[in-house]
């Protein structure tokens, strides 16, 4: 982590600018220049937060330490920005945003007004605002941004940037920072290590969650192997056409690409592209089996809810599982039978971390980028709605760890991403609390 000293420095080395309009202005009753949000985002790009020297009355050197430590040590993409009390307030978190180029939660205090704006991937309209209605009306500013920032660091997904854990050279005078070489070095290293071992803790959980997924993954793998072979379709047979070979050979390479993309995964959401090709290929062998038999070919549709290995679903049903709300599923032919009669369905269940035996909707969030693959199209979320893995997915913090495009379960960069400009501005929401302020909403020319 980087000593007191060495932030204050890079600090210091960032604002050379901001730093002598504040002198310039410090003689003139009552007046102070408005931030250079340039400025700004490059001080927020190498520490979590930033007090323009205009408004350092405001927060001390040692509170902003203190709080910059605070939320690197959670490793989570919350910045904070004071700034002077006549900052325009037009797009200031958008410019800010932009600027700074990285997907996370920003806070800015102007004077007596506090406000927040987020990425959608790492916190939620309704959470922003209701954080910032939790602390605006605090009058002392280092309570505030403490309250604040403690609140958010428990519900803001994703990890910190990676610039935080090392130094930068963009815009940092050599000259000035010679002199403390050794605390640079001792610093740098000091961060980089931290952030080395929280992303390596990171992997670790990721590739034990995959290793787990492996297990299912490949039994959908041999299952599909085993319907190739039940099929017992030869190319050269009697009656084969070049439709039924094309079929046939679609089927096959989704065979192979299956195999192939589960060898190659490293973290759970590539096994969406895993299942994605088992749907492809079963669609394949079931109009196969159509054109052998003279029916009329199917269309497409996902497959059984309950368990894909039952291949594509043939209806959807209404269905209700224990404590929560009944809604509409896919299913194939036998599980429509079964609960036409009053049974259960055959449902899909998978070992979690206690050892038991559970539905793979209440196993754990690895399961979300297989089943992802298998109910693409945005169906899925209407699918989850009440179960746990469907509860996982719909928080900020799912799509850092597990990925996103699950349909409305979200989607974008992930905290800490950098993203630059690449971003939509009505997905980057919240505002100043209080007064006209308001907060959330889109942009539209203003707060």
């Amino acid at each position: 982590m980087r000593t007191p000293l060495l932030r204050g420095l890079i600090r210091w080395a960032l604002v050379p600018v901001a730093a002598t309009l504040a002198v310039l202005t410090a003689g003139v009753p009552g007046a102070s220049a408005a931030a250079d949000l340039s400025t700004v985002a490059v001080a927020l790009r190498e520490d979590p937060v930033y007090v323009d020297p205009a408004a350092s009355d405001q927060l001390s050197s040692s509170d902003a330490e203190a709080l910059a430590d605070k939320i690197r040590d959670a490793d989570k993409p919350v910045f904070v920005a004071v700034l002077p009390a006549d900052q325009p307030e037009q797009d200031l978190f958008l410019n800010l945003r932009t600027e700074t180029g990285i997907t996370g939660l920003y806070a800015v205090r102007s004077g007596d007004r506090f406000g927040a704006q987020a990425d959608s991937s790492v916190l939620g309209n309704q959470a922003v605002d209701n954080l910032v209605t939790a602390v605006e009306d605090t009058d002392d500013v280092k309570a505030q941004l403490n309250d604040f920032v403690d609140a958010a660091l428990q519900n803001v997904g994703g990890s910190a940037p990676s610039s935080w854990g090392t130094s930068t050279d963009d815009g940092v005078p050599v000259a000035g920072l010679i002199t403390t070489g050794v605390v640079l070095a001792a610093g740098g290293a000091g961060a980089y290590a931290l952030v080395r071992r929280r992303r390596l803790a990171h992997e670790q959980e990721q590739r034990a969650a995959l290793e787990k997924l492996r297990v299912v993954v490949d039994e959908d793998i041999t299952a599909f192997g085993e319907e190739l072979e039940r099929l017992d379709f030869h190319p050269g047979e009697r009656g084969a056409d070049d439709a039924m070979r094309t079929d046939y050979e679609h089927a096959l390479d989704s065979y192979e690409q299956a195999k192939r993309l589960m060898d190659g995964a490293t973290k759970p959401e590539d096994v969406k592209a895993v299942t994605q090709a088992l749907d492809d290929g079963r669609h394949s062998l079931a109009v196969l089996a159509a054109r052998r038999e003279g029916r009329p070919l199917p269309e497409r549709r996902p497959p059984c809810f309950f368990d894909p290995r039952h291949g594509p679903s043939v209806a959807d049903v209404d269905w209700t599982p224990p404590g929560a709300a009944t809604r509409e599923v896919p299913v194939c032919a036998a599980d429509r039978a079964r609960l036409a009669d009053g049974q259960d369905p055959m449902i899909r269940e998978v070992t979690t971390d206690s050892g038991a035996r559970r539905p793979y909707w209440e196993a754990g969030p690895a399961y979300g980028p297989w089943a992802g693959g298998y109910f693409g199209g945005g169906i899925l979320p209407g699918l989850l709605i009440g179960t746990m893995l469907g509860s996982m997915m719909a928080s900020p913090a799912y799509a850092a760890d597990y990925g996103a495009g699950y349909g409305d379960f979200g989607g974008g960069y992930e905290g800490g991403d950098v993203s630059g400009a690449d971003f939509a501005s009505d997905d980057f929401t919240g505002g100043f609390g209080g007064g006209d302020f308001g907060g959330g909403g889109d942009f539209g020319g203003g707060f």
